[in-house]
């Protein structure tokens, strides 16, 4: 499969062929890209999240009044879940919620995920990606050209040069990320994914582990 790449003015400079075992067109992987993204989103959740069980409400253990003889239901406790202020019956409490899969399954998902978005023509290779300075307006102009200007994009490069990383700091809509660490969920996320030849490079090869 050849696939075409362009330069930062948005013309054709050339094109790259990718093995076509590479790319899955069958419905292969959907399983390990669902489990990959139930993992990824699993893994961010801190579990912090903590109430008070009746014996941790601060207060007197002291009984709220005598058991017979005053008409009223018994009480035994200040800190009882029925009561304003008691404590929380069933409450959630701090727990690890990170989930694990195995490496062939992240690749496995990663290489479908890419495949399904080179087949969608939504990712789009461009030859380099330097900017002469740390301008947003630069970095925005050139973005236009190669890519979509509405949704939001994923910029995926093999290194983050200094001027890219601080244009790109003040637009909400772009991300940029490293090829040797971009996962399933950002290939997924983005509406257009913008990837420098030597990135695609490191991409592929790792789905090709």
């Amino acid at each position: 499969m050849k696939i075409s790449v362009i330069n930062t003015a948005g013309a054709a400079a050339g094109e790259i062929e990718v093995a076509d075992e590479m790319i899955i067109t069958t419905g292969k992987g959907t399983q390990a890209v669902h489990d990959a993204i139930v993992a990824f989103r699993a893994n961010q959740r801190l579990g912090t999240h903590q109430t008070k069980m009746i014996g941790e409400v601060a207060g007197s253990g002291k009984k709220p009044w005598k058991q017979k003889g005053t008409g009223r239901a018994r009480a035994g406790s200040f800190a009882s879940p029925i009561w304003r202020g008691g404590g929380i019956a069933h409450g959630p409490h701090p727990r690890d919620y990170s989930l694990k899969i195995t490496k062939k399954t992240k690749t496995l998902a990663l290489r479908k995920a890419l495949s399904d978005r080179l087949l969608a023509g939504e990712l789009v290779i461009v030859d380099e990606l330097k900017l002469t300075g740390p301008k947003t307006k630069d970095f925005i102009g050139l973005l236009s050209k190669v890519a979509a200007p509405k949704g939001f994009t994923l910029v995926i490069t093999d290194v983050v040069e200094k001027n890219l990383k601080l244009a790109s700091g003040n637009v909400p809509t772009v991300h940029v990320e490293l090829a040797d660490s971009v996962n399933t969920y950002e290939l997924l996320r983005f509406d257009k994914i913008v990837v420098t030849k030597a990135g695609f490079a490191k991409l592929t090869a790792r789905v090709g582990k």
